[in-house]
């Protein structure tokens, strides 16, 4: 930047129509230099750009001259006012290094927090293979208000996928809670509904230590059986999932139950419901950031329409196949995310026979 700000300089002097010291631009070289530079660098900018525009006012053929102004009294006020604006940008340098710093550190621990709490899905999980992706509506957030988890437990690979209402510190310090109450409580001996039915309980304590009588999170939950070849769902007000099998793509729809967090609205518990899941068969989990992606006709994105343009009549695909598809093709269908983009995929893998039905307990609490 300096040296490209130095050159227009002389550049601008020969074709403007009148004779001007073109030398008093160089008076702001030192800010100019403190936007890229370090320190040090702008005080050697500063000594060049004051010795720069003494050769100019010492040199008789510049601007039309035919005397020596280099002591000029204008030209001495530009030399002073040159080092007093390099005295400026030196500490403008400094403090602008000192910000850089701040905000690697700031970026580094919002990027350990992420990992944290939405660490990458490994390939395999138990008896299914995995594969992920979050992207933030924002581009220099790293964590926002979707989840995603899945959990290798003695009732098969549980899953959970959610939104929480609200964005922010406050839906991060939500998203921490949630993933908190499902990584506790699929280890623990129950159902599905059970893993649910604490997870509400969880919730229902949050709202209560915020004071916040709407908080909520849209969630579907998952359970795998290897051995039965089933997956179970209960679906907390969430976007249905979505399955990929034998070259059909189609929703998994079943009874709906309030988002975790509204629970005590209705004393019906939640209905889970079973969808077989076999060998070749993927299931795809997102949230609604993805299917409410809009392009620039005001159309949402897709989602069981483009899996079928890519997917359907051809072999099964790896999740991460389906990933990468979603992935390349949604930037393709909108200019920018206003919510943010959770996925999650899986499918089978292994021979169900392998699977002894002990290993699978359906245990009750």
């Amino acid at each position: 930047m300096p040296a490209a700000y130095v050159a227009a300089v002389l550049l601008l002097e020969p074709v403007t129509p009148v004779q001007w010291p073109v030398s008093f631009l160089l008076i702001a070289l030192p800010v100019v230099a403190a936007y890229t530079l370090s320190p040090a660098s702008v005080v050697g900018i500063t000594v060049f750009a004051v010795a720069f525009e003494a050769v100019l006012a010492g040199t008789p053929c510049c601007a039309g001259r035919v005397t020596n102004d280099l002591w000029e009294r204008h030209y001495v006020g530009a030399y002073i006012s040159t080092a007093l604006v390099g005295v400026l940008g030196t500490a403008l340098a400094a403090h602008r290094q000192r910000q850089e710093a701040h905000l690697v550190r700031a970026n580094s621990v919002a990027e350990a927090l992420m990992h944290t709490l939405l660490p990458p899905v490994p390939h395999k999980v138990g008896h299914v293979l995995a594969a992920s992706l979050y992207r933030p509506a924002e581009v220099r957030t790293l964590v926002g208000g979707d989840l995603f988890d899945i959990r290798a437990t003695g009732a098969g690979e549980r899953a959970i996928i959610g939104d929480v209402r609200g964005k922010g510190l406050q839906a991060v310090r939500t998203v921490v809670d949630v993933l908190g109450s499902f990584r506790q409580a699929v280890y623990d001996p129950g159902s599905l509904q059970q893993v649910a039915a604490r997870m509400e309980g969880r919730m229902a304590h949050e709202a209560e230590s915020i004071l916040d009588d709407e908080l909520f999170v849209t969630a579907a939950l998952i359970e795998h059986d290897p051995a039965a070849q089933l997956v179970t769902i209960i679906n907390h007000g969430h976007i249905e999932p979505v399955v990929i099998s034998r070259g059909e793509v189609h929703a998994v729809t079943g009874p709906p139950a309030l988002p975790l967090g509204l629970g005590a609205l209705d004393a019906e518990r939640p209905v889970a419901y079973t969808h077989p899941f076999t060998r070749g068969d993927v299931l795809l989990l997102c949230t609604d950031g993805l299917i409410e992606a809009r392009d620039p006709a005001g159309a949402f994105y897709p989602l069981l329409d483009r899996l079928r343009h890519r997917f359907a009549g051809r072999p099964a695909p790896e999740p991460v196949d389906v990933v990468d598809f979603l992935d390349t093709d949604l930037p393709r269908h909108t200019r920018s995310l206003h919510d943010d983009v959770a996925i999650l995929v899986l499918t089978p893998c292994g021979d169900p026979q392998e699977v002894p039905p002990t290993a699978v307990p359906r245990g009750a609490a």
